[in-house]
C-alpha cells in the first residue's frame, strides 16, 4: 500500500519503492491512460438527485457479455459411383441421418448452456456445403465459430475459420456417428498435407474430440477474454504501474488489452465524496449498512465503528462512478495517504466490499496485474485477490494485502477481522481467513506482458502477522525454485479453484506467453 504523505518516518516496503516514489505528487502518478481526465460532475447526477431528496440510488454490475456461438454442421451426402472410392469416412449417409445429427447437436448445446456458469448465446445451427455461404458465414456476428466437422470438403472449413474470430472444431469418435474430420483434421486442415501449422487462426488446442466438458473450458477461457478486452475502468487517480519495469504498463493495458482508462482526479473524488456526506438520507442509509455489516457472523470489530461506516459512504462513491461511467471496474492510485483526508477512512473495505458484490475492485491502479485480475474473474465468474507477493520457500509462500474479498468462492462469506489498515493504522481493513484445504489459481503477470506465470496452490494457514491485513500461506503446487526463478513483475492475482488451463487458453489468443510451472511432468 501506498503510504500517508506526512509520514516523515517512513519505511518503504514492496508496494512503495522509496518514499521519493510515494511522496510523488499525484499528477507525476499520472502515467498517460489515454483517456480524458473525468469531469467532477463524473457520477454527480446521482448523488445530486439523493440530496434533492430522492431515494438513494441503487447500483448493481452490470452483466458479462455473453459469448456468441455459431455453431455449422459441416456435412454432405456421396453417391455410389462403381468401382471406385466414392465414400469417404464417416457414419453420415443419408438425409435421416442429418436430421438425427442436427436433433443431437441442438439438444447438446442447450445442456452445454445449462450446465455453464458463464453466458453463452447460441445462434441458430447452420447446417451447409457450399463453400461460398460457408465464407460469407464466417464474416457473420459472432464471436466463436463452432464447426461440427462431420464430411465435408475443406474449403468449407478453411471458409468458416476467420482468423480475426475464435473457432473450435468438434468431431466425434464416440459421442454419435464417426466423423471424416476426426483422421484428418491434423494433417489437412491443421497442417495442409505438410509438417508445419498453416491454418491462420487456430492450432492443436482448437480441436476438440467428443467432449463437451473440453468445449466448455475453452469457451470459458474466451468468454473471460471477451470480457477483458476493451474493459472500461475508473482510475481514481490515474494509472500506474509497480516499479520501474511497470511504467509502460497503462500504454500495454491500451494496446494489448484494449483497455479504456477513464481517469478521476482527486480534487474531483474530494468534491464528490463532500456531496455524499452532506445527504443525510445517504449517510443513514449507509450507517444502516454498516451497522448490520458489523452484526453478521464471521465479522469481528477491531477499529472504530465510524472507519466502517466512512468506507460504506466510500462504497457507494465509488458505485456511483462506475455507474456514471458505465462500467464495473475501479481501480485507486495513490490511494493511502491522498484517500484518507477526504474520507476519513481508508479505501480498503470499500474496494473487499465491491469484489463481493461482482465489481472488479483493485489498490493501487498497477495495471501490470490488473488485466490479470479482470480476465481471472470472468474466467472463473469469482472475486479475486490482488496481492503482494513474500518469498517463497520449502513449498510454501504467504500472499497479503488489505483488500481480499470475503465472498471467495462466489457464494460463501469468508470470516474476517475488520482491523486498522496495518502501515497507517487507520481506517477499515478486512483480515479475510480463507478456507484451508481450497485450492487456488496464482497468476504473477510480467512486466513487458510477454510471459505470465501461473501455478495452483493450496490455503494451508492465516497468520496475523505485521503486514498487510489479509493475509494467507500457500502450498504451492510445483517446484518453489522453479517460481524464485521464474518470478517477474510484482504483485501476483488470485482466485479460489483451478483456472490455469483456461488462463493459458486465453493468453494465447492475444499473443502472451504463459509458464504454468503445476503442469504435470512428462514421462
Amino acid at each position: 500500500m501506498e503510504r500517508n504523505e506526512t509520514n516523515t518516518n517512513f519505511v518503504p516496503c514492496g508496494c512503495c519503492m522509496s518514499k521519493a516514489t510515494c511522496l510523488l505528487n499525484r499528477r507525476q502518478f499520472m502515467i498517460g491512460a489515454g483517456a480524458g481526465l473525468v469531469a467532477a460532475n463524473l457520477a454527480m447526477s446521482s448523488l445530486a438527485q439523493v440530496s434533492a431528496g430522492s431515494d438513494v440510488p441503487q447500483y448493481k454490475p452490470i452483466s458479462p457479455k455473453p459469448l456468441i456461438v455459431q455453431p455449422v454442421l459441416a456435412v454432405q451426402l456421396y453417391k455410389p459411383h462403381p468401382q471406385t472410392s466414392w465414400r469417404p469416412w464417416g457414419g453420415i449417409h443419408t438425409q435421416e441421418d442429418i436430421s438425427k445429427e442436427q436433433a443431437r447437436i441442438q439438444d447438446e448445446l442447450k445442456k452445454l448452456q445449462a450446465d455453464s456458469e458463464f453466458a453463452i448465446q447460441t445462434r441458430p445451427l447452420v447446417t451447409l456445403s457450399d463453400p461460398n455461404k460457408a465464407a460469407e458465414l464466417g464474416k457473420a456476428d459472432h464471436d466463436l465459430m463452432l464447426i461440427y466437422a462431420a464430411n465435408t470438403d475443406l474449403r468449407i472449413l478453411e471458409g468458416l475459420t476467420n482468423p480475426a474470430k475464435w473457432t473450435l472444431v468438434f468431431v466425434r469418435h464416440k459421442s454419435g456417428p464417426v466423423y471424416l474430420w476426426y483422421e484428418i483434421a491434423h494433417n489437412r486442415y491443421l497442417r495442409k498435407t505438410v509438417d508445419q501449422f498453416g491454418q491462420p487462426g487456430v492450432d492443436h488446442q482448437d480441436v476438440v474430440v467428443d467432449r463437451y466438458d473440453e468445449l466448455q473450458w475453452r469457451m470459458r477461457a474466451l468468454f473471460g477474454l471477451k470480457n477483458t478486452l476493451g474493459k472500461r475502468i475508473v482510475a481514481i487517480g490515474g494509472a500506474s504501474g509497480w516499479g520501474a519495469g511497470g511504467q509502460k504498463a497503462p500504454e500495454i493495458s491500451k494496446t494489448c488489452w484494449k483497455m479504456d482508462i477513464q481517469t478521476v482526479d482527486y480534487p474531483a473524488l474530494g468534491e464528490l465524496i463532500k456531496k455524499a456526506r452532506q445527504n443525510q438520507s445517504l449517510v443513514k442509509y449507509c450507517s444502516d449498512l454498516a451497522d448490520r455489516y458489523m452484526k453478521e457472523t464471521g465479522i469481528k470489530v477491531q477499529t472504530d465503528p465510524q472507519y466502517i461506516r466512512n468506507a460504506f459512504v466510500l462504497n457507494e462513491v465509488f458505485k456511483g462512478l462506475m455507474d456514471k461511467a458505465g462500467t464495473d471496474a475501479i481501480t485507486v492510485n495513490n490511494c493511502m495517504g491522498t484517500i484518507m483526508p477526504l474520507s476519513e477512512t481508508t479505501a480498503c473495505l470499500p474496494l473487499s466490499l465491491l469484489n463481493d458484490s461482482g465489481y472488479t475492485a483493485y489498490c493501487e491502479s498497477d495495471f501490470v496485474v490488473i488485466p490479470s485480475g479482470v480476465l481471472l474473474h470472468h474466467i472463473s465468474s469469482l472475486p479475486v485477490f490482488l496481492n503482494d507477493p513474500t518469498y517463497p520457500h520449502d513449498g510454501m509462500v504467504t500472499i497479503a494485502h488489505c483488500t481480499a474479498p470475503r465472498k471467495m468462492d462466489g457464494e460463501n462469506y469468508e470470516p474476517a477481522q475488520i482491523v486498522t489498515h496495518f502501515e497507517s493504522d487507520y481506517g477499515a481493513a478486512p483480515k479475510v481467513d480463507m478456507k484451508l484445504g481450497t485450492k487456488m489459481t496464482v497468476i504473477d503477470p510480467d512486466f513487458d506482458n510477454k510471459v505470465w506465470l501461473g501455478f495452483e496452490a493450496e490455503v494451508i494457514d492465516n497468520p496475523f502477522l505485521d503486514i498487510c491485513r489479509s493475509q494467507t500461506d500457500i502450498q504451492i503446487k510445483g517446484d518453489t525454485d522453479e517460481l524464485n526463478a521464474q518470478t517477474r513483475g510484482f504483485h501476483w492475482m488470485a482466485s479460489y479453484g483451478n483456472y490455469l488451463r483456461e488462463t493459458g487458453y486465453a493468453l494465447k489468443k492475444v499473443g502472451v506467453g504463459w509458464n504454468n510451472l503445476s503442469r504435470p511432468s512428462k514421462a
